[in-house]
């Protein structure tokens, strides 16, 4: 013997307003490796301020970059 049991769905709006775990979790992460990227660029340009202010400005930074790469 089988039992059947009805069920009635109810007729209304449903808020269209639903969020995906998975969507969550990738907003996390492109924030995180953004926030990354940002401190990585601020912290090339703090080097490369560091490397002028050293230098004794951007010319002789230039200089002393070739100098370093080429060997001479």
């Amino acid at each position: 013997m089988s039992e059947r049991i009805r069920v009635e769905q109810k007729t209304g709006s449903v808020p269209a307003v639903t969020t995906n775990s998975t969507t969550e979790v990738s907003r996390v992460g492109i924030v995180t490796v953004a926030a990354f990227g940002v401190v990585v660029g601020l912290w090339s340009l703090a080097c490369i301020v560091g490397g002028m202010a050293a230098s004794g400005g951007p010319l002789a930074f230039v200089g002393d970059w070739l100098k370093a790469v080429t060997g001479m």
